[in-house]
């Protein structure tokens, strides 16, 4: 925890600058990909994301390890070739379960945060999951356990892998020519991420796109069959963390209203989106069903809204950063406290970007739970080591924070000139 905790510090900032400069580039060629609140909604989702990794808040039924001493063959020794091995084998892992989220009503869940987005940028690539409690897939890895690789070398890598799948999120690169053959590039991506019938459900590959090719899951970008984002039954909301359970509990309501046992245990593993037929027909939920003729999710917001969202995600970088640099001395329980609270704030202000009333509770919520961790401790977490003045700091941005809420969702934001950026 405490090693990945460091190389996301290192990684954070760095997927900060190219998102922001993506924006700028975007507006310099006017060719803007990149709305304000959605792109702080996914930055949001990349932190809850990080922080349940960082904590550890996800078991593996079977672990690489036990896999290992149990089923290997031979013991390959590190070379350069075992990296490429395991980079290999980890993405046919994440090619197949890539496809079951897509392809179970159950696994959908844990992906339907990726897929939220109303458009396709740098941003998106960072909306990941935190439904995943449990990990079913370790055993995929399977061919590597055969051959005896240092389970070091999967945690080498595995993050590598990860953090290779973020810039071909993207509108602004073209076509690659012959790298199209062999990589995932942002063409192909774009297709995946739209709901468009000629596309939905397609190119399923992370790093290599040659799985999508020999197992029919391919579709080529088509010069006058333009990608739209999204998905066909919508979020309509900025909040990363009820977006991880929607499906979740619409399956959840199905299941109880449904009439028949038979669909009442079936609809878990059917193919994703599936719904008794008694239950559409009582309950229907709105679905796109024209990919061209559809309203993004895009509330209007004043612009004192625009910086003052800016202004809480600065401070939510600002917590989790400390968190990941100090996980080892801020221990346990410690740092799982400190996780509920970035999931709290993350929730509180993304309400109020949601123009929700009961933001202003949710923000008292945080504020109480802040101030309270102050004067329980003494400090935030030992930062007054470095920073003797933060608990004044951050009692007076707690106060503040509930102030400017309460002000923006209860009063002046219904005043406001309304713009979108």
């Amino acid at each position: 925890m405490e090693q990945y905790g460091k190389i996301l510090l290192i990684a954070m900032p760095a997927f900060l600058v190219l998102v922001l400069f993506e924006k700028w580039y975007g507006w310099y060629k006017g060719k803007d990909t990149v709305r304000n609140l959605d792109m702080i909604s996914s930055l949001c989702s990349g932190v809850t994301n990080v922080t349940k990794d960082v904590l550890g808040f996800a078991i593996a039924l079977i672990s690489y390890e036990w896999l290992v001493n149990r089923v290997a063959l031979t013991h390959i020794d590190t070379k350069w070739y075992t990296y490429l091995i395991v980079f290999i084998v980890l993405d046919f892992a994440g090619y197949t379960v890539h496809a079951l989220d897509h392809k179970i009503n159950f696994f959908w869940n844990s992906h339907i945060i990726h897929h939220s987005s109303e458009d396709f940028n740098l941003a998106c690539a960072l909306r990941q999951s935190i439904s995943v409690f449990v990990r079913l897939f370790v055993i995929l890895l399977l061919p590597a356990a055969l051959l005896g690789i240092d389970p070091k070398l999967i945690a080498i890598v595995a993050p590598l892998h990860l953090f290779a799948q973020f810039w071909y999120h993207t509108q602004h690169i073209g076509k690659m020519g012959f790298l199209e053959k062999i990589i995932v590039t942002p063409s192909h991506h774009r297709v995946h991420h739209a709901l468009n019938k000629e596309y939905i459900d397609k190119n399923y590959g992370q790093i290599f796109i040659f799985w999508d090719k020999w197992f029919g899951t391919f579709q080529e970008e088509m010069p006058d069959v333009k990608p739209v984002y999204g998905i066909t039954r919508p979020v309509r909301t900025w909040n990363p963390i009820k977006i991880n359970f929607l499906h979740l509990w619409l399956m959840i309501k199905d299941a109880w209203h449904a009439k028949s046992v038979k669909d009442k245990f079936r609809i878990w593993f059917m193919p994703t989106g599936w719904r008794p037929a008694d239950v559409a027909e009582k309950y229907p939920v709105y679905k796109i069903e024209d990919a061209y003729n559809f309203e993004k999710y895009d509330p209007q917001v004043s612009v004192f809204m625009h910086v003052w969202c800016w202004v809480q995600l600065t401070m939510l970088l600002f917590f989790i950063s400390y968190l990941f640099g100090n996980i080892a001395s801020i221990g346990k329980p410690g740092m799982f406290i400190y996780g509920a609270f970035v999931f709290l704030m993350v929730y509180a202000f993304t309400e109020l970007m949601d123009g929700n009333r009961y933001a202003i509770i949710w923000e008292i919520i945080k504020a109480v739970f802040g101030i309270g961790i102050i004067f329980y401790l003494g400090d935030w977490f030992g930062a007054t080591a470095f920073l003797p003045w933060i608990n004044i700091v951050l009692v007076v941005y707690f106060v503040l924070s509930v102030i400017i809420t309460a002000w923006l969702s209860l009063i002046k934001e219904k005043k406001q000139v309304q713009v979108s950026l």
